[in-house]
């Protein structure tokens, strides 16, 4: 049984991250390479491949701090997380020892495609399709909402292939090379300031070589929720460190503030949405530690019911730890000195991405209270 009460460890590490993140200017370029240096962004990936030999546990939590120092970096849920699970559990000899010391070491990125314009949550509405040609493959569709393909070496893709015994089509994950012929990508516009940004992406009979498939051509479903699945975990650290950061500078406002005889932090009307706000980011975070656990000790099952769970939770705890924060520096909250008015947006696609919390709840009330399912 895993305990979810931190080892020493784990608190040394908050402790380094939470240092480290602080020192860095926001938005500094070098600030991912500087991590990598450290071994943080690869602390999940095998030690044989240069990584720290840790798992989703280390990676959420060094995700959460760097977030609560307010230099969260989007693509640790995606590079390191997704792409490099993917493919250290799934990837040939080849495709591990190509990717995984360079995603380790901050040498290269790789960003995923999954959404598309007409599909959005029902992934069996997923039209990008691979086709055979001799021994190679043709990738043909698009996607949207892709994050930081402009700096990601490739993009880890997933389509749909026919399976030869049905005829049906079956998801499988490909990697793409950013230099590609026939793949293009133009970013999309967003009330959203990220140094990530978002593309949408074009796949026009994009030839890829017999080994650009990623695992077994038959387990594409096994294979896709072992990206999916940290992703939401990773997700919710990244809301909970979001929440955490807006929390902070509130309650330093608070305390500080005064516009009577005391500061405005000693009345119940302003402490205690604080007090609250902070009392559900600690349970969110006990749920994604719980999910992190999960997925590191190998119960897949268990650990989507809670990855699922976590990333609801923290969604909403971030937008509420957001909004109250604001409200608490009143006209200042809305100042770019402060910097919380920005959070506003950002907070909210927590609530959005990478699944959206009307879409857990349907999971959960389907999958673990045994409801009729309605879609």
């Amino acid at each position: 049984m895993t305990t979810l009460i931190e080892s020493d460890e784990h608190k040394a590490l908050r402790a380094a991250v939470a240092s480290f993140a602080k020192a860095h200017p926001h938005d500094s370029r070098t600030l991912w390479q500087d991590a990598a240096k450290l071994g943080y962004i690869g602390v999940n990936l095998p030690e044989a491949y240069g990584g720290g030999g840790g798992g989703i546990t280390e990676l959420s939590l060094v995700l959460e701090e760097m977030g609560t120092a307010g230099n969260p970096l989007l693509m640790m849920i995606v590079s390191p997380a997704i792409c490099g699970t993917v493919i250290a559990r799934f990837g040939t000899q080849a495709q591990k020892q190509q990717w995984l010391p360079a995603l380790a070491d901050g040498s290269r990125l790789m960003a995923f495609g999954i959404t598309e314009p007409d599909a959005g949550s029902n992934s069996h509405r997923i039209t990008t399709t691979a086709r055979r040609d001799g021994t190679d493959w043709l990738l043909t569709g698009r996607k949207v909402f892709v994050s930081g393909v402009d700096i990601a070496d490739a993009t880890l893709i997933v389509g749909r292939t026919e399976d030869a015994r049905t005829g049906n089509l079956k998801p499988c994950l490909f990697i793409v090379p950013r230099d590609a012929p026939g793949f293009t990508h133009r970013r999309i516009d967003m009330e959203l300031h990220s140094v990530e940004k978002q593309f949408e992406l074009v796949l026009d009979d994009v030839r890829l070589p017999a080994d650009a498939l990623v695992g077994d051509e038959d387990a594409g479903l096994l294979q896709l929720f072992a990206g999916l699945n940290p992703e939401r975990i990773m997700t919710a650290a990244f809301a909970i460190g979001m929440g955490r950061h807006a929390l902070a500078k509130a309650v330093a406002y608070a305390r500080d503030r005064t516009v009577w005889k005391t500061p405005i932090g000693a009345h119940q009307a302003i402490a205690h949405p604080l007090a609250q706000a902070h009392i559900e980011l600690e349970l969110a975070r006990l749920m994604t530690q719980k999910a992190a656990h999960l997925y590191d000790a190998g119960d897949d099952a268990g650990a989507g019911e809670a990855a699922n769970m976590a990333k609801y939770a923290a969604g909403e705890a971030c937008v509420r730890a957001v909004d109250q924060a604001v409200q608490t520096l009143g006209g200042n909250g809305l100042t770019t000195e402060f910097g919380i008015a920005r959070l506003i947006t950002a907070s909210r696609v927590a609530r959005i991405a990478p699944v959206s919390r009307e879409m857990i709840l349907n999971y959960v009330s389907h999958q673990t209270l045994g409801l009729p399912k309605s879609y």
